[in-house]
Order: C-alpha cells, then sequence, then structure tokens
C-alpha cells in the first residue's frame, strides 16, 4: 500500500483544461492523417458533387420554363430595357414586352443543353491540393472555386452557343422589332443593347446557382450523399463542422 502511495506521488496531476487540449491535438492530428490519406481522393468526391449538381440542378434548367419560371435564375430586363418594356406597355403593346422577356429566357434554356458539357469539362481541372481548401470552405465553395477558374474560359465558349440559340428561338428578329418600335418613339434616347452578352452573363449565372443549391444539399443533407466517395469525403467536412 505504501508503495502505491509513493507512486502516486510521482504521477503529475493533469487538469481537465490540458486534457482537452490532448483531445484537440489529437483531432487535428486524425484530420490532417485523413486529409492526406491517399486511399481517399478528395477531388474526386468533389468533382462529384458538382457533377451531381450539373446533372440533377442544371438538367432543370433545359426544360421549357427552366429558366422563364423559376424565379431563382427567371433572366430578367436589364436596366436599359427596363424603360423599354415600360414604354411598349404604355402604348399598349404588353404582348410584345412579354414575348421579348420570353424568348430571352427560352434562348438561355436552349443554350444550357449544348454548353452543358463545357462545365463537365470545367471540373475535371480541380486539383487535389484546391480540393482539400474547398472541402472545408464555406457551403458553395467548390461552385465558388468553379466560377472563379472557369469563368473567362466558359463565356469564350459559351457566347456563340447563346448567339445561336438567339437566333435559333426568333429572339433576334423580335427585339430588333421592339427596339426599332422603342427608337421611333419621339424624344427617347435610343438604344442599341448587347443581347448576346447579357443573356451570357446571365445563363452562366443561372447555372453556377444551380450547381451551388445541390452543393450546399450534399453539404449539409447526409441523405443527398449518393456514393461512398461523397460520404466519406464529406464526413471529413462533418468533423471539422463539429469541431468548430
Amino acid at each position: 500500500m505504501k508503495r502505491i502511495v509513493i507512486l502516486l506521488l510521482f504521477v503529475p496531476i493533469i487538469s481537465q483544461g490540458q486534457i482537452n487540449n490532448l483531445l484537440k491535438k489529437g483531432k487535428e492530428k486524425i484530420a490532417k492523417i485523413t486529409l492526406n490519406d491517399p486511399k481517399l481522393d478528395i477531388s474526386e468526391g468533389l468533382k462529384e458533387a458538382l457533377n451531381n449538381g450539373i446533372a440533377k440542378q442544371v438538367s432543370k434548367l433545359t426544360e421549357t420554363d427552366g429558366f422563364y419560371k423559376n424565379e431563382l435564375v427567371k433572366i430578367v430586363l436589364p436596366s436599359e430595357l427596363q424603360k423599354v418594356d415600360k414604354a411598349l406597355r404604355s402604348l399598349g403593346l404588353g404582348k410584345m414586352a412579354d414575348e421579348g422577356l420570353l424568348v430571352l429566357n427560352r434562348a438561355a434554356e436552349n443554350a444550357v443543353k449544348e454548353a452543358t458539357p463545357i462545365f463537365v469539362d470545367a471540373v475535371k481541372n480541380i486539383s487535389f491540393t484546391d480540393a482539400k481548401t474547398i472541402l472545408l470552405g464555406n457551403e458553395d465553395a467548390a461552385t465558388t472555386y468553379l466560377q472563379s477558374a472557369t469563368s473567362t474560359d466558359l463565356y469564350a465558349k459559351f457566347n456563340p452557343v447563346i448567339a445561336t440559340s438567339l437566333n435559333k428561338v426568333n429572339a433576334n428578329k423580335i427585339w430588333e422589332q421592339i427596339i426599332k418600335k422603342y427608337n421611333s418613339i419621339p424624344l427617347v434616347k435610343k438604344v442599341n443593347p448587347d443581347l448576346n452578352d447579357y443573356v451570357t452573363n446571365e445563363t452562366m449565372k443561372g447555372v453556377f446557382k444551380m450547381i451551388a443549391i445541390e452543393e450546399k444539399e450534399i453539404r449539409v443533407n447526409l441523405k443527398a450523399r449518393t456514393s461512398s466517395i461523397l460520404q466519406s469525403v464529406f464526413a471529413i467536412q462533418d468533423k471539422k463542422n463539429t469541431k468548430s
């Protein structure tokens, strides 16, 4: 008994704070090991999440009224054309104004069908190093990364697709008539909008917004992680959020 007492005297007293600190360091070490586990390709998990967004959410945009009746991404008139819209309606030409808005959204819906492969190819460029930062970032970190990394190239590829789409749905002809009608009104400041540029940018915004919705769903909803790699990769994010 005396030996036990003597031994206990030499055992350092560890406070609860020290214990918590040790546990925290242990969790951080485990997290680092997990992030660098060669068996778990984080970039593949994020690519799958983004591809799910493209397949599940962006595909909705290609349907009739995919843009027009989706308030999250519906293309509305820019400020320059809002005065055109207002002037036409004041002249009893509301039907022409409605058709002008509709065809811009139809052009976007039609263009996304052809442009989806562009977004799929862009996803392939996410590196493992970037993926680690993205995984532990905000709920739309992957989408934001994809948008910042690819928007310039995407615009260059997407713009001619939109131009073709505007012609296909007869939008250019309809808007030519609308602008001609508006510019013929006495005392108005004539307009000559670049519809191709505007619709291209608005369509891209809509696509990224829908991808972000799916990314958030996978990040917060366990049931949305429909594959083993999604479950494994986003479990790392869950551990990080639990600690913080």
